[in-house]
């Protein structure tokens, strides 16, 4: 189980170092494979606002953006080979002179005869992921010109712990977080959460014909959702360093759930729901495809 360390100390903030509460971690018998420090070296790497975007004269696949990089100053032009990169967004720029996490020091260079003043950065060049589709969207409202490390709350660090099976009370933050009270005597942030209304009257039938494998199973119905909704950056950058990626608001919040609290959760289309629900095992020879279109 992956979790960033910010996220642990928002329930439970013991006086110790990174190290020392890795260290007690694995002495509680949840064994610590490795704590990985995200965010270093961003020095230089500033949130700006992408002001307009022009084909590149003499390449196809380049755009030259004019990028205001909230410093005061001018305007500056910087090419850009991602497909997504468009006016009115913002993104993560490096600067010339600026070291990025991959090893790649960036100058003001020539690129097919257009210079380049800085980079427009994807996650992986910033070492915040393991694949891109592009430059690194920000949210609109990401204020230009501030540290990028700032932005995202970096550094941070991720402990990888490895959890025995018996211990399934620990799989969430929650759970480690209640461990770490317990040992140092630090006051855990309260998990009493306020019952959402319900107002809806839709319901689907659940069957549990295998109580001993499933006694609770509980559905609710959510109407009303945003088909265009997108989670929030905070929820999404959580997630990651989980080592979950962002997909939907709807599943991105059942995920997140999961993770903080241990209660598994997944959301289902109404419309494919052909009731009623039922829990139960496989039968012989029975065959399903799965979420990611494979048969079993």
């Amino acid at each position: 189980m992956k979790f960033p360390e910010s996220w642990l100390r928002e329930w439970v903030n013991p006086s110790m170092t990174t190290e020392e509460l890795a260290h007690q971690l694995t002495m509680l018998g949840h064994e610590v494979d490795a704590v990985d420090v995200e965010g270093d070296g961003l020095d230089g790497v500033v949130v700006a606002d992408v002001l307009e975007v022009a084909r590149h004269p003499d390449a196809d696949r380049l755009s030259v953006c004019r990028v205001d990089a909230g410093d005061g100053g001018a305007p500056v032009d910087v090419v850009c080979g991602a497909p997504n990169v468009v006016a009115g967004m913002k993104a993560a720029l490096a600067v010339p002179g600026v070291k990025l996490p991959n090893g790649v020091k960036l100058r003001k260079s020539k690129i097919r005869g257009v210079v380049s003043n800085g980079m427009l950065c994807s996650a992986v060049e910033l070492g915040l992921g393991e694949e891109s589709d592009g430059i690194l969207e920000l949210p609109a409202d990401a204020p230009v010109g501030e540290s990028l490390a700032a932005y995202l709350q970096l550094p941070d660090a991720i402990i990888d712990v490895n959890l025995t099976p018996n211990r399934g009370d620990c799989f969430s933050v929650l759970g480690i977080a209640r461990e770490v009270a317990a040992l140092t005597g630090t006051a855990v942030k309260s998990a009493d959460l306020a019952s959402p209304k319900v107002t809806s009257g839709e319901a689907v039938t659940v069957e549990l014909p295998e109580p001993d494998g499933c006694p609770v199973f509980a559905g609710q119905v959510v109407s009303g959702i945003d088909p265009s909704a997108r989670s929030p950056l905070w929820m999404v950058e959580r997630l990651r360093r989980c080592g979950l990626r962002a997909i939907h608001p709807v599943v991105d919040i059942t995920n997140y759930v999961m993770l903080e609290l241990g209660q598994p959760l997944h959301a289902y289309d109404l419309a494919k729901v052909h009731a009623p629900i039922q829990v139960r095992r496989a039968k012989p020879g029975e065959t399903l495809v799965t979420l990611d279109d494979v048969e079993r």
